[in-house]
């Protein structure tokens, strides 16, 4: 379920990000869709967040998730 309002959210915005471009020029359509996603993951995050202090964990900040981050 979550897959698919996540899947429905980036189309939302890539459609309306279609039509900000036609009308305002690409530039405008990445910074609208750049905007929509950042509120999006930033939501996710901090729900993610809550869910680990829920069940008695240690949230952390960027910079820890980012130190162990392996890509």
């Amino acid at each position: 379920m979550k897959a698919i309002i996540n899947r429905m959210v980036l189309l939302l915005a890539l459609t309306v990000g279609s039509v900000v471009g036609f009308f305002k020029g690409n530039e405008a359509k990445q910074k609208w869709i750049f905007k929509i996603r950042s509120s999006f993951d930033e939501k996710k995050h901090l729900a993610e967040q809550r869910r680990v202090i829920r069940q008695g964990g240690v949230a952390l900040d960027d910079i820890e998730i980012a130190a162990f981050h392996n890509s």
